[in-house]
């Protein structure tokens, strides 16, 4: 398996990584997800260090784009109403000229076994399902939706010694860097 330093890009789930796996439904049909902020916060300082983030996920909406586009993660990196997450993983590979060993990759259910098994970093939350925790090199400290993925990113960045906030290169990429309510929400 390959170090934590040659590791390029960071492919995730959403539903039970980035979330704790909750889900409220608008009458609508809208589903609405909780998003931990130091979770989200780690994505952007992955996108500002160089590490591509990719989304492989069953998830789907507007609201997912919009909020993941926020986060520095570009649209055609977003595999969205994935069924099949390992053929979506070899596409994005082949298509981007990435090695899978250079791929670190989070999940933490059933539908997430295959593509595990294809990275260099096979990866899970702490209360991910137990067929996924025998499945992967690494089990985080923390749950979905808190934190597991700021573990991930903060083990990458640091084993390239790029764990470092600079304010003004986040306001370029991101906005405004303060501590208004706006900011928290967009954090």
């Amino acid at each position: 398996m390959s170090k934590w330093k040659d590791i390029k890009v960071l492919a995730l789930d959403i539903d039970g990584v980035m979330t704790r796996g909750e889900l409220l439904a608008l009458p609508d049909g809208t589903l609405l997800r909780i998003y931990n902020a130091k979770d989200t916060f780690a994505l952007r300082m992955a996108a500002m260090k160089g590490v591509r983030v990719v989304l492989i996920t069953g998830a789907r909406g507007e609201a997912v784009v919009r909020r993941f586009s926020g986060l520095g993660v570009k649209e055609e990196d977003m595999f969205l109403n994935s069924r099949d997450k390992a053929a979506d993983f070899r596409k994005f590979c082949k298509a981007n000229y990435i090695d899978p060993s250079q791929v670190a990759y989070i999940g933490d259910d059933l539908p997430d076994i295959p593509l595990l098994k294809l990275v260099g970093k096979s990866i899970a939350p702490a209360d991910a399902v137990p067929e996924v925790q025998e499945s992967v090199e690494y089990l985080t400290d923390a749950n979905g939706g808190e934190g597991c993925v700021r573990w991930v990113v903060e083990k990458i960045l640091k084993a390239k010694g790029l764990w470092s906030f600079d304010g003004h290169k986040y306001e370029e990429a991101f906005g405004v860097c303060d501590s208004s309510p706006d900011s928290a929400a967009n954090g």
